[in-house]
Order: C-alpha cells, then sequence, then structure tokens
C-alpha cells in the first residue's frame, strides 16, 4: 500500500526508534532504570525513543503541534495538527525481557486520529492506517476485525489498573460480567497492541478505563479502518479523554458495549 508523505514519515520514524529499541532490549538487563511512579517505569531506552521520534517527525514537520508520554504537550505553528507520541508501549514488559512492546504514533488534524502507526519491532510488524484508505501490516497485508457474532467465541483483552489504581473496582466488576459470557480474557501490557490485534482480527474486542491518549490515538484509526467500531465506554467523553474506551468488530459492538456500560450504574 502506497501511503502519503505524512504516513512515510511516520514508518520510517517509527522503524527508526524501533531500532533503536531492539538494540537495548538485547540488553535488558543492563539498562539503567529510575522510577516514575508505582509500577510505571521509565528507562533510557524509552526517553531514547522518544528523542528519535521527536527529531525525524518535527524535523520533517516543524509547524505541528506535539503530544508525548515522556515529554508532555507543545503547540506548534499548526494549531490544526499534532504528532500524538508513545515511545515506548509495554515499558514493563521490555523491561522484564517480554517481547511485547511497540512503537505508537498517531496524526491528529482538527481534533480527529488521521494516520497512525504501531511498530511491533520485537516481532518486525508494522500496522497502519489513513483515514478512508483502510489498514495494514507490513505493506501487503490488508487488516480486517474478526467476524465473530457470539460473545461466548470472542476473545477479549484489556488493561488491569496499577498504581493508585482508581479504576481497579470497575475493572473487576467488567472482568466478573464479562468472563462468564465469551472465550477468554488476556490482559498483555501493551493497549497499542491490543488495538492492532483487534484490527488484525486476533482479538474480538478490547476496552480499558483511564487509558491514556497516546496509548490508543494511532490504535483507533487502525481499528477503525479494519471495520472495527470504537467507542468511549461513556457516552459522550472524547476518545482521547483518558475516561476509557471500547473497541471490537461489529457484529459484537453492541452485547460488548452493554457488557461494559451496565456496570457503570
Amino acid at each position: 500500500m502506497q501511503g502519503s508523505a505524512n504516513l512515510n514519515i511516520m514508518m520510517k520514524a517509527a522503524r527508526k526508534a524501533g531500532r533503536s529499541l531492539v538494540k537495548d532490549f538485547r540488553e535488558v538487563e543492563n539498562l539503567q532504570v529510575t522510577m516514575k511512579g508505582a509500577g510505571d517505569f521509565v528507562s533510557k531506552a524509552d526517553i531514547a525513543s522518544e528523542a528519535i521520534l521527536r527529531e525525524e517527525l518535527t524535523g520533517a514537520r516543524p509547524t505541528y503541534g506535539w503530544l508525548g508520554e515522556e515529554s508532555g504537550a507543545a503547540p506548534g505553528e499548526d494549531p490544526t495538527r499534532r504528532w500524538i507520541v508513545d515511545p515506548l508501549d509495554g515499558t514493563t514488559n521490555f523491561l522484564h525481557g517480554l517481547p511485547h512492546w511497540a512503537v505508537s504514533i498517531a496524526l491528529e488534524h482538527k481534533g480527529e486520529i488521521v494516520a497512525g502507526v504501531i511498530f511491533d519491532a520485537a516481532k518486525d510488524e508494522m500496522f497502519f492506517a489513513e483515514k478512508g484508505q483502510g489498514a495494514w501490516m507490513n505493506q501487503s497485508q490488508r487488516l480486517r476485525v474478526s467476524g465473530r457474532s457470539r460473545m461466548i467465541e470472542g476473545l477479549f483483552a484489556t488493561g488491569v489498573p496499577f498504581g493508585t489504581m482508581q479504576d481497579l473496582p470497575e475493572s473487576l466488576k467488567d472482568l466478573a460480567r464479562l468472563m462468564p459470557q465469551c472465550a477468554g480474557v488476556r490482559r498483555w501490557g501493551a493497549a497499542a497492541l491490543d488495538l492492532a490485534y483487534v484490527a488484525a482480527g486476533r482479538f474480538d474486542g478490547y476496552w480499558e478505563r483511564g487509558i491514556k491518549p497516546w496509548d490508543v490515538a494511532a490504535g483507533i484509526i487502525i481499528v477503525r479502518e479494519a471495520g472495527g467500531f470504537v467507542k468511549p465506554i461513556a457516552d459522550g467523553d472524547p476518545l482521547l479523554s483518558g475516561a476509557g474506551l471500547i473497541a471490537s468488530n461489529s457484529h459484537l459492538a453492541e452485547p460488548f458495549g452493554k457488557t461494559i456500560r451496565d456496570l457503570q450504574a
């Protein structure tokens, strides 16, 4: 699939950051790690990845704004466009030597995500999409959400809260309601890849409360361009508000969404 200039910039940046992360991943036991919060670590590799992404993306598009996990927000000369970047989604997996982590880059235009890239460098899988152009993996493989229509056959993904755990009670209720209705629930520790896997049909749905915009921005458009649905857990909340979202194929959107939303009362 031939992408736009912006998408090609995003993919090039993701690959460059991914190469740096793979190099550090091979020496994960020697990484210098500092505590950023309870259960939330930041490594030299994480910071180096964001520096690479910022150099590549802002170098190519210096007027765009920026929102990064480590460096925060910075407005651009062009107020309508900004990069939303997670340089290493799945940091805890990375630091424990688990090869399930990714670089995530989204481009937002006038409040809407119009392009997204999620690069799983450990497995060399590049998931990407642009508005109206479909979703793809590694240039040649078109992504489609699963066709499963029965909840009992569905495999779902989520994130379990850590740190202050203010969302833990609701998340446990979610699990108690959902697990008897489905084939299983996975918690793999990388929200970007959870959404990419929904787009690829590997998972039938994903939900998470209290999720950050840089974790899900790229995945939102990849799922939608693969034929899936992404909605906030609470009707009316912006998708990138951090309150939580639900993603699935079209067949399961209603029963899956109802299962999660009913627990808010």
